[in-house]
């Protein structure tokens, strides 16, 4: 059974991380926080959704239906569970984590994980390793596997296309098209990131158009990965080729700007990119600027 996304408005989310210094978090609090924000949707970290007990997951499934606030997951697989590994045993114990982890998100009518699903993060080539192909080869084949729990449970895949310094496997919207087409299920499908096509892609229009038959959701924040509406990215340019193509996908900010901790750590913040800032004043200008400039 496939997921039909049917047409509706974008909707405007945000990932918890912004404010958090832990990947594993409580994440009630932001449920209400997002709501009171202006946002439509919150995009949590799958992992910790998987640890919940099984009550405490449908306890965060009617908390977000009582706000209002749809729930989406992202992840970022370890070295551990890394499905597109050269080593097949390592390959087989990420299989088999993220079959786990797409039946935690399906258990509460989630329909969309986000991320390194293909492979893991941050990433380099294993050592001496100059043609990426066979690792490729590894995570179709973890793939092809995968997405057929996903369409027995009505959970869409995203393959997150991501920056050279970050990740290895896909880089630009044109491997990521080649990929999913190779898997070729509508389960399987390509999430985009602002802050990721500015340092690889040439035109963010070209981009989004090229993905279009696939794109599922997009990740937006500045350069500098700033809330969207406070530095140059070319937001007209990305409004134009989301109309162009008909997105009706969700818009997740997915700003880091403050230093310590273990995201900070992760995502590479070594200053206080808005000294002073109040976090949630700035997100909720940041979501009346997407809803005015964006959708």
């Amino acid at each position: 059974m496939g997921v039909e996304l049917g047409i509706m408005e974008r909707k405007i989310g945000i990932y918890y991380a912004y404010w958090a210094d832990s990947w594993d978090e409580d994440f009630f609090p932001y449920i209400s926080k997002v709501k009171m924000l202006g946002f439509d949707q919150l995009e949590i970290q799958a992992a910790s959704v998987l640890n919940l007990p099984a009550d405490k997951r449908r306890e965060l499934k009617a908390e977000a239906d009582a706000n209002g606030i749809t729930l989406s997951f992202g992840i970022g697989l370890t070295k551990d569970y890394d499905v597109s590994s050269l080593d097949e045993s390592v390959r087989l114990r990420g299989v088999s984590f993220v079959h786990e982890l797409i039946k935690a998100v399906s258990s509460i009518d989630g329909r969309m994980i986000s991320g390194t699903v293909h492979s893991y993060w941050p990433a380099v080539p294993p050592p001496g390793l100059t043609d990426k192909r066979p690792v490729r080869e590894q995570s179709i084949k973890s793939m092809n596997e995968l997405v057929k729990a996903a369409e027995d449970n009505d959970v869409v895949l995203n393959v997150e296309v991501i920056n050279r310094f970050e990740q290895f496997l896909l880089n630009t919207s044109e491997e990521a098209v080649s990929y999913v087409e190779e898997v070729d299920s509508p389960n399987c499908r390509i999430l985009l990131d602002t802050f990721h096509m500015n340092i690889e892609e040439d035109s963010f229009a070209d981009a989004i158009k090229t993905a279009a038959p696939y794109l599922s959701a997009l990740h937006i924040g500045e350069t500098n990965r700033k809330p969207p509406g406070c530095g140059r990215m070319p937001w007209a340019e990305i409004r134009k080729a989301l109309d162009d193509i008909n997105f009706t996908g969700p818009l997740v900010m997915e700003p880091f700007i403050k230093p310590g901790g273990q995201v900070g750590r992760d995502i590479s913040v070594w200053r206080d990119l808005m000294p002073g800032a109040d976090l949630d004043a700035e997100a909720a200008k940041a979501v009346d600027f997407v809803r005015r400039e964006l959708c």
